[in-house]
């Protein structure tokens, strides 16, 4: 195992056709912060919304691509087709009651290896789920207008892929990333991964014979692992290329530092650097209340401005 060892999930990119209705949804009803608005590096075009918790640490980040009438994906194989959320068991039934309340379908309470899980959709019909922990339990999460403290989010629990050859799939997660198989069940396969107080879980579901995922409007479009340092990231860059996995060059997403890989099924992943983080551009209390672009997409400011939809920003 590699001494630069991942510390868990850093974030979760997904894809929204509606950038509004998204907001509203990620921070007024699961109570999460908005801690940047920016736009998609590679299409300036398009918004790039961020979500966490007080100042956007590592592991409780989501993050969408928002292209307005996007399509709506397909969840198949070679595709991670649920995002976890962890919150206190005690906060099981107050999260039953708030999805009762706001007419909001769900499945669950149901029991997957020793969690409580509730399962639900968001309104482009990505699958979010939120799982019960009892190791949370005595921590205060990000307290905002929508969820007391008590009751907010804790971050990632983790996420689900679901893969046609889970053999390959495997290979990579147990040889390659060091992930640790910690319990199967049927034809799910647990794998647990990151520091103590951070870890992470990543089911594999082996759904050989299912239709090919498509990435679309709803869908998961590829999950980052946490590394610590920029030397950390390097090292990864050279042992992935060493194992002949079709690595990308380092990128400078301006918060942090990205490489990106598909594992063999398909699933896109991303090694990301905890630094530089989310106040370089604005202060802790201001995060997200104002368009963020990079220095290099600066001189575009107004034709860009023009380009995106209006939206109705949280207050700081």
């Amino acid at each position: 195992m590699m001494q630069n060892s991942l510390l868990g999930i850093h974030h979760v990119t997904a894809i929204t056709s509606n950038a509004q209705r998204n907001i509203d949804f990620y921070t007024g009803f699961l109570g999460l912060r908005l801690i940047k608005v920016t736009v998609n590096f590679d299409d300036p075009s398009a918004y790039h919304l961020y979500y966490g918790d007080s100042v956007g640490h590592p592991g409780t980040i989501i993050t969408f691509f928002a292209w307005p009438g996007a399509p709506r994906g397909r969840q198949g194989t070679g595709q991670i087709n649920a995002t976890a959320f962890a919150i206190p068991r005690s906060s099981l039934g107050y999260w039953i009651g708030r999805l009762i309340e706001y007419g909001i379908q769900y499945k669950g309470p149901t029991t997957r290896f020793d969690e409580q899980v509730i399962s639900l959709r968001d309104p482009d019909g990505l699958v979010v789920e939120l799982v019960a922990r009892p190791d949370i339990q005595e921590c205060l999460g990000w307290e905002s207008q929508a969820i007391p403290a008590e009751h907010s989010i804790r971050g990632f629990a983790g996420v689900t892929i679901w893969e046609d050859d889970y053999e390959q799939t495997n290979h990579v997660l147990s040889d390659i990333l060091g992930f640790r198989l910690i319990a199967e069940k049927q034809n799910v396969f647990r794998y647990e991964f990151g520091a103590e107080a951070n870890r992470a879980r990543l089911d594999v579901r082996h759904t050989a014979g299912f239709w090919r995922g498509e990435v679309a409007a709803g869908t998961v479009h590829h999950v980052a692992l946490r590394v610590a340092t920029d030397e950390g990231q390097q090292a990864w860059h050279d042992m992935l290329i060493g194992n002949d996995l079709n690595v990308t060059s380092i990128r400078d997403r301006k918060y942090f530092h990205s490489i990106y890989f598909p594992e063999p099924g398909g699933v896109l992943f991303e090694i990301a650097t905890d630094l530089p983080g989310f106040t370089i551009d604005e202060s802790a209390e201001r995060l997200g209340t104002q368009l963020q672009l990079p220095s290099w997409l600066e001189a575009q400011r107004s034709e860009i401005e023009r380009v995106l939809p209006p939206l109705h920003w949280p207050s700081a």
